[in-house]
């Protein structure tokens, strides 16, 4: 059974067992607008929590991907090197970012589940 959760810079973390798998939400692309480039870390990469771990741009900007929690980069999504519009087409599904082995699993209790994150997004404006 998978769990999803979200930080407050707009990343998603969906957590089956001791993998993570890691993208932006739904409205972090609609405020980026069109997604033209996406830099994803290499595989095997360490990361902690609240680290830059990616790069995407859109016609607006350019933002950083933060790593929702710690862990070893386990897979990246190729795809969205060809085709980075995926990620506005299905954010939260096909248009992931990568996968991390979690090595503080601990630290998703500070991640608000999917209620948690809309009532953020009313008082975020």
């Amino acid at each position: 059974m998978s769990q999803t959760l979200y930080t407050k810079d707009h990343e998603y973390i969906r957590v089956e067992g001791d993998i993570g798998t890691i993208g932006i939400t739904d409205h972090a692309q609609n405020q980026l607008g069109d997604v033209v480039f996406v830099e994803l870390p290499s595989k095997g990469r360490m990361l902690k929590k609240g680290s830059e771990a990616a790069v995407v741009e859109s016609v607006k900007a350019a933002s950083d991907i933060y790593a929702a929690a710690s862990g070893e980069v386990t897979e990246v999504n190729a795809a969205l090197e060809a085709t980075p519009g995926m990620v506005n087409e299905d954010a939260i599904g096909s248009g992931w970012f990568f996968k991390i082995r979690l090595t503080q699993p601990d630290e998703l209790k500070g991640l608000m589940d999917e209620a948690a994150y809309e009532a953020y997004l009313k008082t975020a404006g």
